[in-house]
């Protein structure tokens, strides 16, 4: 089906507001970095825009000083307009002035190479200060890979193509003892040339040596590789599909045998419904044991909300202190660093098709969910606030990276590329950067349509 029947307008809204309130953040501190670094050294600010007045557009603007703070209405990023630089604006008329004393241009090398990694500098602390932040807040909850083991693995459909079964025991990635479940999608892990997941079958341990394209499968297929078991109980009844009420299930109630077979867990039960199949059930409420009949709709419901309160009781849940976090946020910001940095080499050198990895806008927001949940948002943010500075660190002309390179160059050399000469690099540099949002608009919309 395709993705985008599956969304409501509710929850489209909730999603594109998640996003466009990240961006918003993300957007106006690292705007917000080259800003106070010019002003330090005494260049004038002409711009200050969240998301981009195109074709001089805006929602709205004031000016303070020297400076024009707006709001554009193409919320796809946001710009400083930096007197005496050549950036995406491309203004020429202002080029060729004479040059001035609080223009970028006039400015020293090592200067204006810090303006350039203001932004980056911002969106680096900010995302190891959201991981901080969130560590001291929310701690940690992760499920021992014993309990998992414990409930049952799932080999979900990717999980058996790469060779899993049900019920197999999770043991190692790599060689590397696996500790929580989590891990078992260690991004440094499943980005080495060979993954082997260690595991028990039946007894015996055995390797399970994953496909070369299993990183780049993976991308797409991550909710049907493997999961736990749930224990479950009878939460809310549904108001539609009434059959529950009718067999007499009450919220809180915990099933334990559907003619005549156990159930232990959740996928059991799944597994044991047929559309309209005549239910003997054993029920245990409170201490009593219960004996119900039921059954199921043409859908091979019952009708109610299923509550997995009880496999949270195989969580182990961690507090830290609040200056006991900073480490903790820290090491988290290097690891995606360093995360990012290995999956943009995978990608290069074709282990991930980029197609799958690349995501724009539209894709983004889908990751947000279609429900507001600040610890995911906050969780969200971090990351792309690192992705952000990753990526505007990559040496292309119209990059902070591309900036900071002719910063680089000019004071090891001495040399200054002319205005004329970049002008041509700033150009060849914002061909590439449309091409490349064509690229990812256009791979949004396709595989919004499933296709």
């Amino acid at each position: 089906m395709n993705m985008i029947f599956l969304y409501s307008f509710l929850d489209i809204t909730v999603m594109v507001g998640q996003l466009i309130l990240a961006l918003a953040i993300l957007i106006v501190l690292h705007e917000g970095g080259h800003y106070i670094t010019a002003r330090w050294f005494g260049i004038k600010v002409e711009k200050f825009y969240l998301f981009f007045d195109a074709w001089g557009k805006k929602l709205f603007s004031f000016k303070k000083g020297d400076t024009e703070y707006g709001v554009g209405w193409l919320p796809l990023g946001g710009y400083v307009k930096i007197a005496g630089m050549i950036d995406e604006s491309m203004d020429k008329e202002q080029m060729n002035e004479e040059p001035k004393e609080w223009e970028f241009r006039t400015k020293p090398a090592w200067q204006r190479l810090i303006v350039m990694l203001g932004g980056v500098v911002v969106n680096l602390i900010l995302g190891i200060v959201i991981f901080w932040f969130m560590t001291a807040y929310y701690g940690d909850s992760e499920m021992p890979i014993e309990k998992a083991n414990e409930l049952g693995i799932n080999a979900l459909s990717f999980g058996e193509e790469v060779g899993f079964k049900d019920n197999d025991k999770l043991v190692s990635l790599n060689g590397n003892k696996l500790i929580n479940f989590g891990d078992i999608r260690n991004v440094s892990e499943i980005l080495e040339d060979e993954v082997i997941y260690g595991i028990e079958r039946d007894g015996v341990q055995m390797d399970l040596k994953m496909p070369s394209d299993f990183i780049s499968q993976l991308g797409d297929k991550r909710k049907e590789f493997l999961s736990y078991k749930y224990k479950f109980k009878v939460g809310t009844l549904s108001t539609d599909v009434l059959n529950a009420k009718e067999a007499g299930l009450v919220t809180g109630d915990k099933i334990i045998e559907i003619n005549g077979e156990e159930i232990l867990t959740y996928e059991d039960f799944s597994e044991s419904l047929k559309p309209d199949l005549d239910l003997d059930l054993v029920v245990l409420r409170g201490t009593d044991s219960l004996n119900l009949k039921g059954k199921t709709d043409a859908n091979g419901k019952l009708g109610f909300n299923v509550d997995i309160s009880e496999t949270d009781e195989f969580l182990v849940k961690k507090t830290y202190g609040f200056w006991e976090s900073l480490p903790i946020g820290y090491s988290r910001g290097v690891q995606t660093i360093s995360d990012q940095i290995k999956g943009f080499k995978a990608m290069i050198d074709g282990k991930i098709n980029a197609r799958k990895s690349l995501m724009g806008p539209i894709q983004l927001a889908t990751v947000f969910g279609s429900e507001w949940n600040w610890h995911r948002f906050w969780q969200l943010t971090g990351l792309f606030s690192l992705v952000l500075a990753f990526m505007n660190l990559l040496p292309i002309p119209g990059l902070d990276g591309g900036h900071a390179v002719f910063c680089t160059v000019e004071m090891l050399t001495g040399k200054t590329l002319s205005d004329k000469w970049m002008m041509y690099v700033q150009t060849a540099g914002m061909v590439i950067l449309l091409s490349l949002m064509v690229f990812i608009f256009g791979n949004d919309i396709l595989r919004l349509l499933g296709i």
